[in-house]
């Protein structure tokens, strides 16, 4: 089967400082997780996690549009309570098996032949039942994944709020996430996958930042194009780690403009709590701690 790489965004309004890092990791490492469960990506697909101020995405290599068939083994009952002496169904086996028939017009007896064995245990044989299933596709694949990523995130504190448009009673519908989210992207390669969460339906835009993007919406062409797009089109550095490595950068760079040479100290924010906005600037200010100039970041939300 062929494959493709997976991008999933969700946008939302501006997320937590402090929690960022670790909510892009466990969207990312949730999404991940479960799609190999369904079969749907396996050990060779790599994780790429984002997380900006309004932003969480993840970005999976080797993704497969429909998962492969697969066999579901159940367990029935002992052999001694299923079958006769004769070996014929007991009217035990024939009341488990019933409901379970699959197709309806096929016999129960033909059904029983196909696909029941005895299996080997130490406290006594048993019949397990053993069907070959047709393998999720990637949109229930998807759909079951997004659900049990978002309701696994480490959500400091969880908003409710109500729906716009998409519901039922608009202006009246809730729902309850970490921060409200506007945009949602799913793309497997360039085709967008149908899903739907928050009451948000999947698509192919997504919005930059708020004043320095060149254009609105940001139109992501494929998976694999998404970062390369939104710092482009969008003014956003994606990538927590990329963006943090530009702050210290831009710090180091700053700091080293002071007369004689400086460095940053040691009292200045976390670098991972400085990550999360947008843009920043370093500029020169004068010092609250005693002679000469101090650096000021000054920052706006993307």
């Amino acid at each position: 089967m062929t494959t493709q790489n997976l991008l999933v965004e969700l946008f939302v309004e501006e997320l937590p400082p402090k929690a960022l890092k670790k909510l892009g990791a466990a969207f990312g490492a949730v999404l991940l997780e479960q799609l190999v469960a369904q079969g749907a990506a396996s050990a060779e697909s790599t994780l790429t996690c984002f997380a900006s101020p309004r932003r969480l995405a993840a970005h999976i290599t080797r993704v497969l549009e429909q998962a492969p068939d697969h066999l579901i083994e159940t367990s029935l009952m002992p052999v001694t309570v299923g079958l006769l002496p004769s070996g014929q169904m007991s009217p035990a086996l024939i009341k488990k098996l019933t409901p379970l028939k699959v197709p309806h017009d096929v016999p129960l007896e033909e059904f029983f032949s196909k696909h029941v064995v005895t299996v080997a245990d130490p406290k006594g044989d048993k019949l397990m039942l053993r069907r070959w299933a047709t393998g999720y596709l990637l949109r229930s694949s998807l759909q079951s994944a997004l659900e049990v990523a978002l309701e696994r995130l480490p959500i400091p504190k969880v908003m409710t709020y109500q729906l716009e448009s998409g519901c039922e009673l608009p202006g009246w519908s809730s729902v309850s996430f970490v921060r409200p989210a506007h945009g949602l992207v799913a793309l497997h390669g360039a085709d967008v996958v149908p899903v739907e969460v928050l009451g948000l339906k999947s698509g192919n835009t997504t919005q930059g930042h708020r004043f320095e993007a060149s254009v609105s919406p940001v139109v992501i062409a494929d998976a694999d194009a998404y970062a390369t797009t939104l710092a482009r089109d969008g003014a956003v550095i994606a990538s927590f780690a990329e963006r943090r490595a530009e702050i210290v950068r831009q710090l180091a760079a700053a700091a080293a403009k002071v007369s004689g040479g400086g460095k940053p100290i040691e009292r200045a924010p976390r670098p991972d709590e400085m990550t999360a906005p947008a843009r920043r600037r370093w500029t020169m200010v004068g010092s609250p701690w005693g002679p000469g100039p101090s650096l000021c970041l000054r920052t706006t939300v993307g």
